[in-house]
């Protein structure tokens, strides 16, 4: 069982519209939170400032866990943005995911697996372009021809490795859990009796997506410090 897709062509790109929406949606969703949760600062913090500096110490318990805070310090944003992102992404659909028809109108932008490998593709580059950044272009090159030389085609296929199980370890977690959702749903729109039966494990496996998109993003920024700690410390 697949999502249908409604696509549109522009100067000879096709989009898929549910992803446009969604991801724009997710954007939107984050500014306004990040907007209204540093609206007005106070030094002892109260409410929806309490929430966003759980959101930061927890962005910096992750960094913290894989690098020292003076070379991971400067990730901190980026963590922050991966967590939000990730979450308010996979929060939109697991609960709530909305089919019109075949067509899929209102689902998680991360359950499609080109966004989340284009996250994965923009975090493998950012973690290269810091390594450079940081280390000098000869000291990081050097570093993919240690301990031995010939261990370098081994590094470059863990390259493409970390990208590929990066992206699609998020996706088919958020796919697997629409499509089930789907079809517990379905149980409901042939009787009354199906309804009762698909409505229970319907509410339990909402709850369990909760806490799976909420792992998810998780792990994502976690690889993400972990991937990037691995690039730019001297002692790898």
């Amino acid at each position: 069982m697949e999502h249908g897709e409604i696509t549109k062509t522009f100067f000879g790109l096709t989009f898929t519209l549910s992803n446009v929406v969604m991801t724009t949606i997710t954007a939107l969703i984050v500014f306004i939170i990040a907007m209204v949760a540093t609206r007005s600062l106070a030094i002892r913090p109260t409410g929806k400032q309490n929430f966003m500096e759980w959101v930061v110490d927890f962005a910096k318990g992750i960094i913290n866990s894989t690098m020292d805070w003076q070379t991971g310090g400067r990730f901190l944003t980026l963590g922050i943005t991966l967590l939000m992102y990730i979450f308010v992404a996979n929060m939109l659909g697991l609960p709530f995911m909305i089919n019109v028809g075949h067509n899929a109108v209102w689902k998680s932008p991360t359950s499609d697996p080109t966004i989340t490998l284009t996250l994965a593709v923009m975090v493998v580059i950012l973690t290269h372009y810091y390594g450079i950044k940081m280390r000098g272009t000869g000291a990081y090159v050097k570093s993919f021809f240690q301990p031995m030389p010939f261990l370098f085609p081994l590094k470059i296929i863990e390259e493409f490795a970390n990208t590929l199980t990066l992206g699609l370890r998020l996706y088919g977690n958020i796919y697997a859990g629409e499509i089930l959702l789907t079809l517990l749903a379905g149980l409901g729109t042939g009787s009354v009796l199906g309804g009762v039966l698909g409505a229970v494990p319907m509410i339990l496996w909402q709850g369990f997506s909760i806490f799976v998109g909420s792992i998810q993003a998780f792990i994502f920024t976690m690889l993400t410090m972990v991937y990037m700690a691995h690039k730019v410390s001297h002692d790898h």
